[in-house]
């Protein structure tokens, strides 16, 4: 009989104890057992319930016909069109299957085992992964205070503080998911102005569009003055595009041109390619859907409040929400009405859920449930 060998001693040893990414539940398995009964009720992964522009059905009808052919591998005809939006120039842009591909490959590119990658307390959970799997010294900062004004959120000073000569990147989501919570843009150009040019900063803007405070706005307005700030984006958000996976980041050219040797080949596929180019010639649409986000989140947020709950503030699609010590309980209670909400024990915030805010109807129906629960 042939020895089955230790896979995990013949692994990295970087990769031997890293956990995957959790993407939640089973939501194809979870459509098909509340088919009958309702519908599943999907507030758990921060999708735009108002799915994508009408230009995108069209782009993609067209493509269809191509696809025999393998896509454009360099995506120029959507980085025109990313460059067109922000005003930059095409060499400024690189294109990943997500924003999730363009961290980890920053990490690959610019940290290793003797470099360290500071984050926040309650950051994007593919931070730590990204760092982790390049061997990197993860430095985590604390968060602010569950009583501060803004609940959880990034400490610009704590993070300023936890940068040393062995610092490589920083990463931020701005808003922040899980937290919904932001910074002001005032306040990240003083952060920017403390962090030495040695040191990137990675500014995930995944949530950007769905801004309404007048004081925060896209860190590309800093990044003339801050070479070495990278902005991330994604079309999976507000864009509607979460199926087909398309993100880009904007950097120095030259950050751009060590992430192309480690690209994979035709990694945007020619869906995913035709898709965001047409998304992104509606600013129409996205302008609908930000408002209608906007209107539904304060609604949502005041009928959670309503039913005694803390709701903390956020410039997302979703809030997170504190339940106490029975969130586990209610969270499984809602699961078997058909209504899905995202746990946060993973995050380490095990007494809140974070809801994704739907339309009317289906915030209507998750009060209604929880209202049923709670009682």
């Amino acid at each position: 009989m042939v020895a089955i060998p230790d896979f995990t001693a013949l692994a990295n040893p970087a990769l031997r104890c890293l956990q995957a990414y959790d993407p939640g539940h089973d939501i194809p398995a979870l459509r098909a057992r509340f088919a009958d009964s309702g519908g599943l009720l999907e507030m758990g992964s921060n999708e735009n319930c108002y799915g994508p522009s009408e230009s995108v059905y069209a782009a993609l009808a067209a493509q269809s016909a191509s696809l025999h052919r393998y896509p454009d591998p360099a995506g120029k005809a959507l980085k025109s069109a990313i460059a067109a939006t922000h005003g930059i120039d095409a060499a400024e842009i690189a294109l990943g299957n997500g924003s999730h591909e363009l961290l980890m490959q920053l990490a690959q590119v610019f940290a290793g085992p003797e470099d360290e990658v500071l984050v926040s307390r309650y950051c994007f959970a593919v931070y730590p992964i990204a760092a982790k799997a390049v061997g990197a010294r993860l430095v985590i900062a604390k968060a602010t205070p569950a009583e501060a004004g803004m609940p959880l959120g990034h400490d610009l000073a704590a993070m300023a503080a936890g940068i040393g000569p062995r610092t490589k990147l920083v990463f931020f989501a701005n808003p922040n998911n899980p937290t919904g919570t932001w910074f002001s843009s005032a306040e990240l150009e003083a952060f920017m102005a403390k962090v030495p040019a040695y040191v990137l900063v990675v500014a995930d803007e995944a949530y950007i569009e769905y801004v309404t405070d007048s004081g925060l706005s896209s860190a590309l307005a800093l990044r003339r003055r801050y070479p070495n700030l990278i902005v991330s984006r994604t079309f999976s958000k507000a864009h509607g595009l979460a199926g087909l996976r398309a993100g880009y980041l904007i950097a120095d050219p030259a950050v751009v041109a060590l992430i192309e040797p480690i690209r994979e080949s035709f990694n945007l596929n020619a869906m995913a390619l035709a898709a965001a180019e047409a998304a992104l010639s509606d600013p129409a649409h996205l302008e609908r859907v930000r408002e209608c986000n906007a209107i539904e989140r304060a609604w949502l947020a005041a009928g959670l409040a309503g039913l005694g709950l803390q709701v903390l503030p956020s410039q997302t699609n979703f809030l997170l929400v504190h339940f106490g010590t029975e969130a586990a309980a209610i969270e499984r209670a809602l699961f078997d009405c058909g209504v899905i909400l995202r746990p946060m024990g993973g995050y380490g915030l095990g007494d809140y859920l974070r809801i994704t805010v739907c339309g009317r109807a289906e915030n209507q129906r998750l009060l209604d449930t929880l209202q049923a629960v709670l009682a």
